[in-house]
């Protein structure tokens, strides 16, 4: 029981102790230092620009916009050449056949000119024979030659339907003097032929042409002859 008493006095007088260390202990200023700026939201600041990355980015749209610029110039340049393919090819076709043309006219005119005078045919006449008898159409083959002329007859008649390849039928319009003579022959207006060389043999045929003298018959007395062609 003493111990008991002994250890409280002394845990009593240690308390003292430390009250009165403590009760001397001089007491500190507490300085509070407030920052100069009040703290707010954080100001983001502007991100730094990547120089590598802007040249990279200014190049490629250079790139591009080039890229872009050749396409179009390529594109203009391949239209260019196909209008002028088109242009071109239209002249060179109209250059083949101005030339053709003009082949074709040499051709022509290279030929040897037919002389009328020199082409021969043959003739049926009527001498001997009673002017009643004789007919106004004249068969040879195939063909055959007609001719219209009021109150005349042939005297001679060339036949000229065996020369010319191509066929057809020609009136030939003839103006035939008192003495029977054909003073103009000329092929009917209209008429069209293949092969032209028939006009040409009717109008020479029709010219060498005699009828019979009429002293009573108009001094210029008008008619026709009509020549059929067969195509040989």
């Amino acid at each position: 029981m003493g111990t008991l008493v002994f250890h409280i006095l002394l845990f009593a007088t240690f308390i003292v102790a430390q009250i009165e260390m403590k009760g001397n202990i001089k007491e500190e200023p507490i300085l509070i230092e407030f920052p100069d700026l009040i703290p707010g939201e954080k100001k983001e600041e502007p991100e730094e620009i990547n120089k590598e990355t802007l040249t990279e980015t200014v190049d490629v749209s250079r790139g591009n916009n080039l890229t872009n610029a050749a396409s179009n110039r390529l594109s203009e340049n391949r239209n260019e050449t196909l209008k002028d393919k088109f242009f071109d090819d239209n002249y060179m076709k109209e250059v083949e056949d101005a030339k053709s043309l003009v082949s074709n006219v040499n051709k022509q005119l290279s030929k040897e000119k037919i002389n009328i005078d020199d082409i021969k045919m043959p003739v049926q006449t009527t001498e001997g024979m009673n002017p009643d008898s004789i007919k106004n159409i004249i068969y040879t083959g195939e063909s055959n030659i007609v001719y219209y002329l009021e109150n005349r007859y042939h005297v001679s008649l060339p036949i000229p339907v065996y020369l010319a390849q191509g066929g057809g039928k020609v009136i030939i319009e003839i103006t035939v003097d008192r003495n029977g003579k054909v003073i103009h022959a000329i092929a009917k207006a209209g008429q069209k032929f293949r092969d032209e060389k028939i006009i040409l043999y009717a109008e020479a045929a029709a010219l060498r042409t005699l009828f019979n003298a009429d002293p009573k018959a108009p001094a210029q007395q008008k008619g026709t002859i009509h020549y059929n062609f067969i195509a040989q």
